[in-house]
């Protein structure tokens, strides 16, 4: 289990990740902001129905398990800018005709669940080995009702915001590859979110690094 805790400018909870702690997936990670935590899992390259299948590259589905009942209409929307992102990055020409499965379950949600589930996709990802064009994070920031912008908030701060916005950011130019806005904002606003967004990543992309050489160092 790693863990880092942020500093300087931009503020963001202590957050924690942890590969290959499943034994039946190709690829797992469990990710942990604050108290925001989820498992992914994935699976593939394998066999694709017929009636799902691409000629060209593989096809990729994403699936969403909240912690208790069943999927609602949330989770579907969470699911599609999930998908999108990973798309984006994979490398899926490379398997055509086959099926890549991504499962996330949701071990508790206090904030910015939509970042944290990017953040473990791209774990479980690069865990499974699949070849994938750049690394992607999530970064969720809300804006309250004074007009300062929280990055990483939490549930009650969440709820008491005006505007929540997640971005998906590249780890090789820092490009928004998704973004998911919810309230009223301005566009100086979200520019202003796009750029705190981009400058917390690479606090992201750093404990990447680390966790992954970390990891390898006590193999080798």
């Amino acid at each position: 289990m790693e863990v880092c805790s942020a500093s300087s400018n931009v503020t963001l909870r202590e957050f924690g990740c942890e590969q290959s702690l499943l034994s039946r997936p190709d690829g797992s990670s469990s990710f942990m902001q604050g108290d925001t935590s989820v498992l992914a899992g994935v699976y593939g390259p394998a066999e694709v129905k017929v009636s799902k299948e691409i000629y060209d590259r593989a096809t990729l589905e994403v699936v969403i398990q909240p912690k208790v009942g069943l999927p609602s209409v949330k989770e579907r929307a969470l699911e599609q800018c999930i998908r999108e992102t990973c798309e984006a990055s994979l490398l899926s020409s490379l398997h055509p005709r086959s099926s890549l499965t991504l499962i996330l379950q949701v071990l508790h949600d206090d904030g910015s669940l939509l970042s944290c589930f990017l953040n473990a996709a791209c774990m479980a990802l690069m865990d499974a080995g699949l070849p994938m064009s750049c690394l992607f994070c999530g970064v969720t920031c809300a804006i309250d009702t004074e007009g300062q912008i929280i990055t990483d908030p939490t549930a009650a701060q969440e709820k008491e915001s005006r505007a929540l916005m997640t971005f998906a950011i590249d780890s090789t130019e820092h490009r928004v590859m998704m973004s998911s806005t919810k309230g009223s904002v301005s566009v100086h606003e979200l520019q202003e979110c796009i750029a705190v967004s981009q400058k917390a990543s690479e606090k992201i992309f750093q404990f990447y690094r680390d966790s992954v050489r970390r990891r390898y160092s006590k193999t080798l």
